[in-house]
C-alpha cells in the first residue's frame, strides 16, 4: 500500500496532468483531451483500485456503521460515471454538469469516509488518533485555500486531495493494523499469565 500512496498515484497523477496548468485546467478538461482519455480511465482505475483495497481492509478490521460502509463502494460508482460522462461543456451541457456532480460527490464521499473512520478511533485512542483528526481538516482547509486560489476545482486541488487523501488512508491502516497487533499481543500475555496462575 505503501508504493501505491507514496509512489505510484503521486507520480501517475502528477504526469497525466503534466504541460499543463495546474490553476487554470482541471482532470475533467485533460481528460477529454483525445490523446489524454485513456490515461484518464486508468488514473480512475488506479485511484479507484487503491481505495477499494482500503476499504477491504479497514472493513477486515473494524465494525463500521453500515452507512460508512457503503460510502466508498458508492465513491467508486461515482467514479467511474465521472470518467466516462464526458465533459464538454460546449456541446454537451447536461452531461458536463453530471460529470462535474459525479466528481465532486465522489470525493466527497471518501473525505467522509476517512472522517468518519478517524472519528471511531479518536472516541477509542484519542491521543493515537488526534493527529489523524488535524490531518484531515488539514486536507479540507487546503483544499478550500486552493479553490479560493484558482476560483475553479482546479488542477492543483484536484492533485492535492488525490495525494493526500491516498496518503492518509496509507497511514490510517497502518496505525489500525498496528493498534490491531498490539492488542493481541496484549491479549496473548494476559492468557499465558492467567494460565500461569
Amino acid at each position: 500500500m505503501k508504493f501505491w500512496a507514496y509512489f505510484l498515484i503521486p507520480v501517475y497523477t502528477v504526469l497525466f496532468t503534466r504541460g499543463y496548468n495546474w490553476f487554470t485546467t482541471n482532470f475533467s478538461v485533460i481528460g477529454n483531451f483525445f490523446d489524454k482519455k485513456r490515461s484518464f480511465f486508468l488514473w480512475g482505475v488506479l485511484v479507484g483500485g487503491f481505495f477499494h483495497i482500503v476499504h477491504r481492509k479497514l472493513k477486515s478490521r473494524l465494525t463500521l456503521h453500515p452507512a460508512c460502509g457503503r460510502m466508498v463502494p458508492s465513491a467508486l460508482v461515482l467514479l467511474f460515471c465521472a470518467i466516462t460522462t464526458p465533459y464538454l461543456p460546449g456541446e454537451l451541457p447536461l452531461k458536463s454538469v453530471l460529470h462535474i456532480i459525479f466528481a465532486f460527490l465522489s470525493a466527497v464521499l471518501v473525505l467522509l469516509y476517512l472522517l468518519l473512520v478517524i472519528w471511531s478511533q479518536y472516541q477509542i485512542y484519542p491521543q493515537v488518533y488526534r493527529g489523524f483528526l488535524y490531518g484531515w481538516l488539514a486536507i479540507v482547509g487546503g483544499s478550500a485555500l486552493l479553490l479560493a486560489a484558482a476560483g475553479i476545482i482546479s488542477s492543483a486541488l484536484e492533485i492535492y486531495v488525490t495525494l493526500t487523501s491516498a496518503a492518509m488512508a496509507e497511514r490510517l491502516i497502518s496505525r489500525i493494523a498496528r493498534q490491531a497487533a498490539l492488542e493481541g499481543r496484549e491479549s496473548s500475555c494476559a492468557g499465558y499469565a492467567r494460565l500461569e496462575s
